[in-house]
């Protein structure tokens, strides 16, 4: 559990995050690192316009322009209204349903595809399996220690297979795009415009499918590209997350989310916007690990001004609730 939690005094880091290190007046090595608000908007701005001149050149390539991961969730609702009314794009709405999703979510996913005449597909494998592999994230560690510094196990391993089953679509499907909802503090403006690369993938689906395949044998073979997928080099697609290179403001992306017929669940945690999961994972990799597993993300919008420090302590430092994490446990039959 946190115990003695000493914390940035400019982002919301605490001692217990591995690698830290902290000055005299108590800023992180990350922040004095951080190279402001100047070069960041100037990323941001190449960034776009890389996008916008790939799109001249791959846009009505497919059926659809872009395959968007779409959880259901506050940035991922957005993300998807960008692609749409921003970019004037095709877009197929690919949804994984973990089996734990709030069913106010559902009622989300409905309403903006259909404000936004997007097309939806909902992948749900078994509960059986999914169960399976909750489970062992949650009684051992499964991946490399560098991945416990951005996500619980088993957030790592409902994302892997997310990732997984989008870029396999998309290679069927040949789609040019692949979107995510990922905020600032989850991935660099740097790698918001990127294209797959067939052998790094190879790599990426290895660290996540042999420890999965460890605990649930074949059974999670067909949501991962397979060898005939990987010789379809010119069909991987280019992967863009906007909200990076975008100004992004929480009480922007909710106002529009609520136009487009979205609402935020109340049975949820502070740090989802669609999971009942969550709670459960989070509590876990704190009492595992010491640290909140979103802390890495919320430094980094902290940082960047995207969030106020007070309100990055105020979604690390709230306890978990009993009744979810129990919920969860019931639910895995822990």
């Amino acid at each position: 559990m946190e115990q003695n939690i000493l914390r940035c005094s400019r982002c919301v880091l605490p001692n217990s995050f591995p690698g830290v290190s902290f000055d005299d007046e108590g800023v992180c090595n990350h922040c004095r690192g951080f190279r402001g608000d100047r070069a960041t908007a100037a990323l941001k701005k190449k960034y776009e316009l890389k996008f916008q001149a790939l799109l001249e050149k791959h846009r009505r390539a497919s059926s659809y322009d872009v395959l968007m991961a779409y959880s259901g969730g506050k940035d991922s609702t957005y993300t998807l209204d960008v692609f749409v009314n921003r970019y004037g794009l095709r877009v197929l709405a690919l949804t994984f349903d973990n089996t734990f999703i709030s069913e106010r979510s559902f009622v989300n996913m409905r309403a903006v595809c259909d404000a936004l005449g997007s097309d939806h597909l909902i992948v749900r494998p078994n509960a059986k399996l999914l169960r399976t592999i909750f489970r062992a994230a949650a009684q051992k560690e499964l991946y490399a220690p560098k991945t416990l510094e951005r996500a619980s196990t088993v957030c790592t391993s409902c994302i892997g297979l997310v990732k997984a089953i989008v870029l396999r679509t998309a290679v069927e499907k040949r789609i040019p795009f692949v979107g995510f909802g990922w905020s600032p503090g989850q991935a660099p403006v740097q790698a918001s415009v990127m294209r797959t690369n067939p052998s790094l993938a190879r790599a990426t689906q290895k660290a996540i499918e042999e420890p999965l395949r460890s605990v649930a044998g074949d059974a999670v073979a067909p949501y991962f590209l397979a060898d005939e997928h990987f010789e379809r080099a010119e069909a991987f697609p280019w992967n863009v997350h906007p909200l990076a290179f975008l100004d992004y403001s929480e009480e922007k992306i909710l106002a529009r989310n609520r136009e487009l017929g979205w609402e935020k669940p109340d049975d949820t945690d502070a740090n989802s916007t669609n999971c009942l999961l969550n709670a459960f994972a989070n509590q876990v990799h704190k009492d595992r690990y010491g640290f909140h597993p979103y802390v890495w993300e919320i430094a980094n919008m902290v940082r960047s001004g995207a969030m106020t420090r007070a309100e990055g302590l105020e979604k690390v430092e709230s306890p978990e609730s009993p009744e979810m994490v129990e919920y969860a446990k019931r639910g895995l039959g822990l």
